[in-house]
């Protein structure tokens, strides 16, 4: 069965580390507990262990490919100036990732973006179907972020107000799909 990918990207005001963000790095990972607990949650990018002290780009991402950031990133690579934030996952279906995004501690962070990350110029998310033995790669993620941005919304890669479903037909969020209880 076809599942969701979906990736998110941003770009911090300051670089991690600096108090203006650090309430935003202070949330990031009950965050992400709170996204593995997630109806329809299957699995997230996560780096292999005891790499703490390696920026994001140098560490082993496993199955998820080498990191990557999509070209609107021009900030720092390092530990010391890195500025962006990014997340890949996959979820069971487009409903489930719409709730955990617009829901309890992801909804009240998203709602004070405007404090802690430059207003974009490029889609802040992307999503698209994958197979059901199919783990995206950074390079995918950067790859359909940048499509939605020259191209907008196909079943290459969408957003949740034109989304398509498996087969790539235009579809549209229904009430049991923005309880994430949808297929």
């Amino acid at each position: 069965m076809p599942r969701v990918a979906f990736t998110t990207f941003a770009i911090l005001k300051k670089p991690y580390g600096n108090p203006d963000v650090q309430e935003f790095d202070d949330l990031t990972p009950p965050t992400f507990e709170e996204a593995e607990r997630a109806a329809g949650f299957v699995a997230r990018a996560k780096e292999d262990p005891g790499q703490s002290h390696l920026t994001n780009f140098e560490r082993d991402w496993g199955d998820w490919g080498k990191f990557e950031v999509p070209r609107f990133y021009t900030g720092g690579r390092t530990n010391e100036t890195d500025s962006r934030a990014s997340t890949l996952s996959l979820w069971a279906d487009l409903g489930s990732v719409f709730a955990f995004v617009y829901d309890g501690l992801h909804r009240s962070t998203l709602s004070r973006r405007h404090e802690w990350f430059l207003k974009p110029e490029w889609p802040s998310y992307a999503a698209w179907w994958v197979s059901d033995d199919t783990t995206p790669t950074w390079a995918d993620a950067c790859a359909r972020l940048e499509h939605l941005h020259d191209h907008g919304p196909s079943p290459f890669a969408f957003s949740f107000r034109r989304p398509f479903d498996a087969d790539g037909a235009p579809t549209r969020l229904g009430p049991a799909e923005r309880r994430g209880t949808g297929s």
